[in-house]
This record gives C-alpha cells, structure tokens and sequence, in this order.
C-alpha cells in the first residue's frame, strides 16, 4: 500500500521542529504507525525514533439549495506526530 505523506507547515509546527525536532503530517487514514515511519525515513532520508497518530472526524458541512437542504461531512482525515533522532532535520523548503 502506498502511504501519501502531506507535512503540515504551521507555526506552531514549525516551532516544533525547530526545537522539540517534531514534524506534522497528513496521512492515509488506513496507514499504520511502522508505514509512517518507515515513508518518512524513505522520504526525507532520516531516523525517526517516535511517531504519534490521532484521527480526525470531517467537518459537518451544510448548505441551502433549491432542493433544500443539504448536510454531510468532509472527509476523516489522520495525522501523525514524526519526532526524529538529535541531530535529524527535515527541510520542507529545499526543493522549491
């Protein structure tokens, strides 16, 4: 299975990585915790020692139409919590 690995570059994120050496990301919901680790360590060629995971329902959506009114929901989302080995930085902005 093919894990997608967005990052979450956030303020408070940032300050995260920079002191606590943590990275946000966005992934599969069906993703384990060894997937992640070993998509990150792949993906931007580090060691990570820790990963935390927490899921998020979608939001409730609705709106008025014509046809009146519609509710449901965004789509349920994961995120994971990447703490890396000292030393172990990811730079998100190099490729660009």
């Amino acid at each position: 299975m093919e894990i997608i690995i967005k990052p979450v570059l956030t303020e408070k994120m940032t300050i995260q990585g920079d002191k606590l050496n943590r990275y946000g990301f966005i992934v599969d919901v069906r993703a384990n915790k060894l997937q992640i680790r070993k998509a990150v360590e792949q993906m931007y060629n580090v060691v990570v020692t820790d990963v935390n995971t927490i899921n998020y329902m979608g939001k409730l959506k609705s709106r008025y139409t014509k046809a009146g009114l519609l509710e449901g929901r965004a789509n349920n989302f994961k995120k994971a919590i990447v703490t890396l080995k000292d030393g172990d930085k990811i730079d998100f902005y190099s490729n660009i």
